[in-house]
């Protein structure tokens, strides 16, 4: 029993002492110093050396990730003025032949760079945004036996490029003649060493596109009109649609959609 009274006497003088400090503090603004342990304070959610914690007003909502800049274009634009005014308002003397997507025009540019000016067809890009974007990819594909992109043009519906002119033409042109222009005439025979040469060179682009490229990319359309002769019967590989690319290597393979040339498909 005097165990019990004395406990109970404790609790009443602490109240008296709990309610005369919060007196004290509302009415006087009386600071009790207050000790925590270093371990307590680590505990702590309002001590956050690491910055606003979750749930204090200085909280902020987690920073979503600015959109992506569109990657940068590594050619100049071209004018459609300037390119008119050198394929004669893309005429029929400046034709050098067709592809899968619109018609090739030979042009010597204001920079005297001979190019070949592929103007694609209408309805071959439907925005300029896609198109840029397949712009600034192709752009930055360079390789010894890959057609080199020089510039490009985006003028209303108006979508051209500019590549490297195959001053030897295509193989289609030396084996059956220019495509598209009428009257032409095949080149000269290949020998033995001029076919291999094409063979190999043309691989190699293959396997620089197929393989070496990250994302990779799969041509699709290959045929004679599509690998280009250079000095010395270098050859390149030219003319793929990146439109017609899947977003991953295994869609890619296993695609049933027909694509390219009718004629340049494999069997299965």
């Amino acid at each position: 029993m005097l165990f019990t009274s004395r406990y109970i006497h404790y609790i009443e003088e602490a109240e008296k002492m709990g309610k005369m400090r919060r007196w004290l503090c509302c009415y006087h603004q009386v600071d009790e110093p207050y000790h925590v342990s270093e371990n307590e304070y680590r505990k702590s959610p309002t001590n956050n050396t690491d910055g606003p914690h979750r749930g204090s007003k200085y909280s902020t909502a987690p920073k979503s990730e600015p959109p992506k800049a569109p990657a940068p274009i590594e050619v100049p634009a071209l004018s459609l003025e300037e390119l008119k005014e050198k394929t004669d308002n893309f005429g029929s003397k400046s034709l050098i032949g067709e592809g899968s997507y619109g018609r090739v025009y030979f042009a010597v540019l204001d920079n005297r760079k001979q190019v070949a000016v592929k103007k694609l067809d209408a309805s071959s890009e439907e925005n300029s945004e896609e198109f840029l974007t397949q712009v600034a990819t192709v752009s930055r594909l360079k390789h010894a036996n890959f057609v080199e992109m020089l510039g490009y043009c985006v003028e209303g519906n108006m979508r051209m490029m500019a590549y490297e002119f195959a001053t030897m033409g295509s193989l289609h042109d030396v084996l059956h003649g220019r495509k598209g222009v009428q009257g032409a005439q095949p080149g000269p025979v290949l020998d033995w060493t001029q076919r291999v040469r094409i063979a190999v060179d043309a691989a190699k682009g293959l396997e620089f596109l197929h393989e070496k490229v990250q994302p990779s990319i799969i041509h699709r359309d290959i045929r004679s009109s599509n690998v280009l002769l250079f000095e010395d019967f270098t050859a390149k590989i030219a003319d793929f649609n990146l439109s017609n690319q899947a977003p991953d290597m295994a869609a890619r393979l296993h695609s049933t959609r027909v694509l390219g040339t009718f004629g340049y498909h494999a069997p299965e």
